[in-house]
């Protein structure tokens, strides 16, 4: 397979929202699709990086970085990380990690965090393979609709 390319979405392109939607869907049953408002607000936020990962062309993969500061330090989260299902098993998990501590250590003075599903035992190997420790804690959530 020729390398993949990531490209930071910087500016709002509807043309990439059916392929979001698609790579969504692979993410999870519940996941809220992908509108031009939606997106506009991702590409337009200081806080959010959205990446699409590109093979021909072609989307086949994303992640988006949620950044921001607290009293104990610069936090970076890794969210919506997800590879097409055609693509998987080829080793661009890898790929995108690498990417992502890139990206990170240009930045500087970050901790990345992510949560990931215990089912979703390829991402959990693969985070850990990465270098990720597991941490014990317990996540809460509240959506205010």
């Amino acid at each position: 397979m020729n390398a993949c390319v990531f490209y930071r979405l910087e500016k709002f392109d509807d043309t990439y929202i059916d392929s979001i939607n698609t790579l969504l869907s692979q993410l999870s049953s519940s996941a809220i699709r992908m509108t031009e408002e939606r997106l506009k607000e991702i590409v337009e936020s200081d806080s959010s990086e959205l990446y699409l990962m590109k093979h021909d062309e072609e989307v086949i993969g994303m992640f988006t970085l949620g950044m921001y500061v607290s009293p104990t330090g610069r936090k970076c989260w890794l969210e919506d990380v997800v590879i097409d299902s055609r693509f998987r098993g080829k080793s661009l998990g890898k790929s995108l990690m690498i990417k992502v501590f890139g990206l990170l250590e240009k930045k500087g003075n970050v901790t990345l965090m992510l949560t990931s599903k215990p089912a979703r035992l390829a991402a959990n190997k693969l985070y850990q393979s990465s270098g990720l420790k597991k941490k014990e804690t317990n996540v809460y959530i509240k959506s205010f609709d």
